[in-house]
């Protein structure tokens, strides 16, 4: 799997990932009649995917091993491990995908919620190690539509000390792309989004068109 390309960004490396498979999952996904749950089955599918484009860059060494035949040197992933963020709560159905790719993975979590007044982040909720000082993080969110609870959440982690930071979205909006680009122009560490596709716009409720609707209501169902 390669991914397409890059969208044209200065401050957030956004990388589109292009795959049969991606494409066929994701127009399941989008479709509205597809059920709960074959939708949840099919977002851990479609993160794993999305996942092996995404560590790329994760962080090894060298290791001596003894194969049944002969000594060789192998790959090791990095400590301390990866940090895997699901935003809470759209993000925990992306949570096995990930860690089917990376079970050594550790886990944290985040809970931003977006005021759909407003359309702002508001954090209520964060599990996370006080300190994440050397740590690649990855951080889980189905849809980046306005960009403001992502662009929230990067910045929360970078004032815990991470030092790299990929995103992992289904989807993106062009304006939420923008928004995350204006929010993290000040910040020095690394950032990466990479996802299955870059859609059209957002609507005047700030839903990404064509988009695949509520991601957390067609994962867990409605709770308003």
């Amino acid at each position: 799997m390669s991914a397409s390309g890059v969208w044209e960004s200065e401050r957030v490396e956004v990388r589109v990932v292009s795959h049969p498979l991606v494409d066929h999952k994701l127009t399941l996904l989008r479709d509205r009649t597809t059920v709960q749950p074959t939708f949840r089955r099919l977002v851990e599918e479609l993160v794993t995917l999305l996942a092996y484009e995404a560590t790329r860059g994760v962080r090894v060494h060298q290791h001596q091993i003894e194969t049944p035949v002969a000594p060789t040197v192998g790959t090791k992933l990095d400590e301390p491990a990866p940090m895997v963020v699901p935003i809470l709560r759209a993000g925990l159905g992306m949570l096995d995908g990930m860690l089917r790719l990376v079970p050594t993975a550790e886990v944290g979590f985040l809970g931003m919620l977006r005021d759909e007044e407003t359309l702002e982040p508001k954090t209520y909720a964060e599990r996370l190690p006080e300190d994440l000082s050397g740590r690649q993080c990855y951080v889980l969110d189905p849809m980046l539509a306005t960009g403001g609870s992502l662009g929230a959440a990067v910045k929360y982690l970078v004032g815990r000390g991470a030092d790299d930071i990929t995103c992992i979205c289904l989807l993106a909006a062009p304006e939420g792309i923008a928004n995350m680009e204006k929010l993290l122009e000040d910040l020095e560490v690394p950032c990466t989004l990479v996802v299955s596709a870059v859609d059209e716009r957002l609507n005047e409720r700030g839903f990404i068109v064509p988009g695949l609707g509520d991601a957390g209501d067609r994962l867990y169902g409605l709770t308003h």
